[in-house]
């Protein structure tokens, strides 16, 4: 019996010695990795660094072309105007996703489904940020109870009607006050739609709310700083995307084929629509691209304006990540049509 024990005691040592060593060769291995990204990114750097230093001729003929020039104007034009208000809204994001509890939200809703979805609708209006901060915040309301029709009503209304991105409108577009009116009433109706008809159509195996790593011992300030981190990396990159994009069209494609569009009432619609989907503005600044696509009618740019807030890619991935694959792919489509449809309808009365 002690000659059977001897080897399987050895034998489990070995195997400890094993994985030991295996543990030590995978975390070896991951480090010269690391190591080896690190130096092939300072190389990359380094070369796009000479080969900027020997064609510089060449981009400064680039550069001081009038296309060029016209792109960089409207460029830097966009970003200024609107980098004000991206900073405020992230800092007050973070503020209140730091300091306000989710669980202050749920207490002033109803307990009624149908009556709580245009009370979280205008409760939207107190969330200053953009979809970075509203899906976070609708994941948790429904994993403490709140009636997900709601929940779902303050998703679309917290980033299209907040006070932020009403300033930023009235600013972007100073000679028609109307807009500001025009994207107020068209967001909210979209959130208060899509929350009922979620209440008569959805389903709960469609809506699988993720649960969060906690990290109890993370203090508020941590948090503040996370989010506003979080925010200012993901809105800003966004940001520069569709300043870039809207500097495109304006200086780079030719004036006629967006004079073709913009002149048909329902392709311009539709093509400004398409646009804030792939653009994926944030929302406290996209009137300042859309203030710039002056060949668009005003309803067709409010619907670029209701549009972006409530159904983009990084809205449909954020969707995705919180509440599940099921919900986003019903979820979205039918946001996007609707969406479009009372802009229209709002754009036709108002503008």
């Amino acid at each position: 019996m002690n000659g059977m024990g001897a080897p399987a005691v050895d034998k489990d040592e070995d195997d400890t010695g094993e994985g030991e060593g295996t543990s030590h060769v995978v975390v070896g291995g991951a480090a010269r990795r690391r190591e080896r990204a690190r130096v092939d990114s300072s190389l990359l750097v380094v070369v796009l660094l000479v080969s900027a230093v020997l064609a510089q001729d060449v981009l400064r003929a680039a550069l001081s072309a009038p296309a060029m020039q016209t792109w960089t104007t409207i460029f830097v034009a966009v970003v200024v105007q609107a980098l004000p208000f991206l900073v405020l809204g992230v800092l007050l994001s973070a503020a209140i996703t730091a300091f306000v509890p989710a669980a202050f939200f749920a207490r002033l809703l109803p307990r009624s489904a149908p009556l709580a979805v245009p009370v979280a609708g205008a409760a939207g209006a107190v969330l200053p940020g953009c979809e970075c901060a509203s899906v976070p915040v609708s994941g948790a309301l429904v994993r403490r109870g709140v009636a997900p029709a709601a929940a779902l009503a303050f998703l679309l209304s917290a980033p299209a009607i907040n006070p932020i991105v009403l300033t930023a409108t009235a600013v972007a577009f100073p000679g028609e006050p109307a807009m500001v009116w025009a994207r107020l009433l068209a967001g909210l109706l979209v959130a208060c739609a899509m929350g009922w008809l979620w209440q008569r159509l959805g389903r709960a195996e469609w809506l699988r709310p993720r649960v969060p790593d906690v990290h109890p011992d993370r203090g508020r300030a941590a948090t503040f700083w996370g989010s506003v981190r979080h925010d200012v990396v993901h809105a800003g990159g966004f940001l520069v995307a569709g300043a870039m994009a809207a500097a495109t069209l304006k200086a780079l494609v030719p004036a006629r084929w967006l004079g073709a569009a913009a002149t048909d009432p329902i392709l311009s619609v539709l093509v400004l629509a398409a646009l804030a989907v792939v653009l994926s503005i944030c929302s406290e600044a996209d009137a300042f691209v859309a203030a710039s696509l002056t060949q668009f009618s005003l309803t067709a740019r409010l619907t670029f304006l209701v549009v972006g807030p409530v159904v983009d890619l990084k809205l449909f991935a954020m969707q995705i990540g919180t509440f599940g694959r099921a919900f986003a792919w019903r979820f979205a489509p039918a946001t996007l049509v609707v969406a479009v449809a009372v802009s229209v309808l709002i754009g036709t009365v108002l503008l």
